[in-house]
C-alpha cells in the first residue's frame, strides 16, 4: 500500500510538471527512482503481448506489463493534468517568475541526481554531456511553427511530445508549444474535449511504446553514455526555464490569452528595463530553493529498486 501511494503521488507530480512548457515528466520519474521500471513496463507492449494474453490469460499479461504500476502512475498523471491545467496556466500568466524559478531549481538539482548515477566521468563522457547540453539549447531555441489542429497533426504532435515527456529535460508540452498545438491541447483538457484528447492520446501511446524500446536498449548497452547525454540535455534545457525572459513572439489561445512562443533569457536588470516590472529576486531565490528541496525530498522518498529487481529475477 505504501509503494502504491508513492507511485500515485509520483504520477501526480509528473502530470503537474508536464503542464509547464519546459519541465519533463521524465525528470520526475528519474529522480524518484522509477524511470527504468517505467521503461521496462512500456517495452512489453509488443505483438508478443497478445500471444501471452491468449496462451496464459489476461492476468499473466497484466503481470508482464507491471499493470498495477502503470495504472497507478498514469491515473495519477491524468488526474493531475486535469486539476492543474488551469492553475498552471494562471501561474504562467500572473506569477511567471516564481513558477519558472521553482522549476529552474528543480531541474538544476535533478541534473545532480542523474549525474551521480554515472560510474565515473571521464573526458569522453564530459564531451557527451557537452553535446547533450548543446542539443538542449538548440531545441529550446527552435522557432515555433503554427500547425493546424487537424487529426493528423494532433496525432503526430502527441507522438513527438511523448518522446520528450519520457526524456529527462525538455517537456512534451514544450514540443506542443513549438508545433503550435499547446493552446489547443490545454483548451481540450479544460473543456474535456474527448475527441481531441483521444487523437492526441493515440499518438502518445504509439510514440511512447516505440521510444521506450530505444531507450531500454541504450540503458542496457550504454548506460553511462546515455546518462551523460541526458545530464547535458537537462543542463541545456535550463535556458528555457530561466525566470527572467524577453518575449519576442506570442501565440493566441482560444480565449484570447497570449501564450509566449519565442523568448530569450535576460538579466534581472535588463528585465526591469524591458518590462518595467518588479524582478521579484527574493521570490525567485525562494522558489529556486523550494525546487532544490523538492528534489532532495523526492530523492529521499524514491521507491527502492530491490523489490523490483527481485520481481524481475523471478
Amino acid at each position: 500500500m505504501k509503494d502504491n501511494l508513492k507511485i500515485a503521488l509520483i504520477g501526480l507530480l509528473m502530470g503537474a510538471a508536464e503542464v509547464v512548457p519546459g519541465v519533463s515528466g521524465g525528470t520526475i520519474a528519474f529522480i524518484t527512482g522509477i524511470y527504468e521500471r517505467l521503461l521496462a513496463a512500456l517495452k512489453q507492449f509488443t505483438p508478443s503481448l497478445l500471444r501471452v494474453t491468449l496462451e496464459a490469460g489476461p492476468a499473466a499479461a497484466w503481470r508482464r506489463i507491471d499493470g498495477q504500476f502503470l495504472l497507478l502512475l498514469f491515473a495519477g498523471m491524468g488526474v493531475s493534468i486535469i486539476i492543474f491545467a488551469s492553475g498552471i496556466s494562471y501561474l504562467l500568466q500572473h506569477q511567471p517568475i516564481g513558477l519558472w524559478s521553482f522549476f529552474f531549481g528543480l531541474v538544476l538539482a535533478s541534473t545532480w541526481a542523474i549525474s551521480r548515477q554515472i560510474a565515473s566521468f571521464g573526458a569522453g563522457l564530459l564531451l557527451l554531456a557537452g553535446a547533450g547540453a548543446g542539443i538542449g539549447i538548440v531545441i529550446t531555441g527552435i522557432a515555433p511553427i503554427a500547425l493546424p489542429p487537424t487529426p493528423l497533426f494532433l496525432f503526430l504532435g502527441g507522438a513527438l511530445a511523448v518522446c520528450a515527456w519520457i526524456l529527462p529535460g525538455i517537456s512534451g508540452s514544450f514540443i506542443l508549444l513549438i508545433l503550435g498545438l499547446y493552446g489547443v491541447v490545454i483548451e481540450a483538457i479544460k473543456q474535456l474535449d474527448l475527441l481531441t484528447l483521444g487523437i492526441v492520446a493515440t499518438g502518445c501511446a504509439l510514440g511512447l511504446v516505440s521510444f521506450a524500446q530505444v531507450l531500454t536498449r541504450l540503458f542496457k548497452h550504454a548506460r553511462d553514455k546515455t546518462l551523460a547525454i541526458l545530464t547535458g540535455f537537462m543542463l541545456g534545457s535550463l535556458v528555457k526555464l530561466w525566470p527572467w525572459k524577453e518575449t519576442l513572439a506570442y501565440q493566441l489561445s482560444a480565449d484570447g490569452r497570449q501564450i509566449p512562443l519565442v523568448q530569450e533569457p535576460v538579466l534581472p536588470t535588463t528585465y526591469v528595463f524591458l518590462t518595467g516590472a518588479e524582478p521579484q529576486i527574493g521570490v525567485a531565490i525562494a522558489a529556486m530553493v523550494a525546487g532544490l528541496v523538492a528534489v532532495v525530498l523526492l530523492d529521499w522518498m524514491s521507491i527502492a529498486r530491490t523489490g523490483w529487481d527481485d520481481q524481475q529475477r523471478r
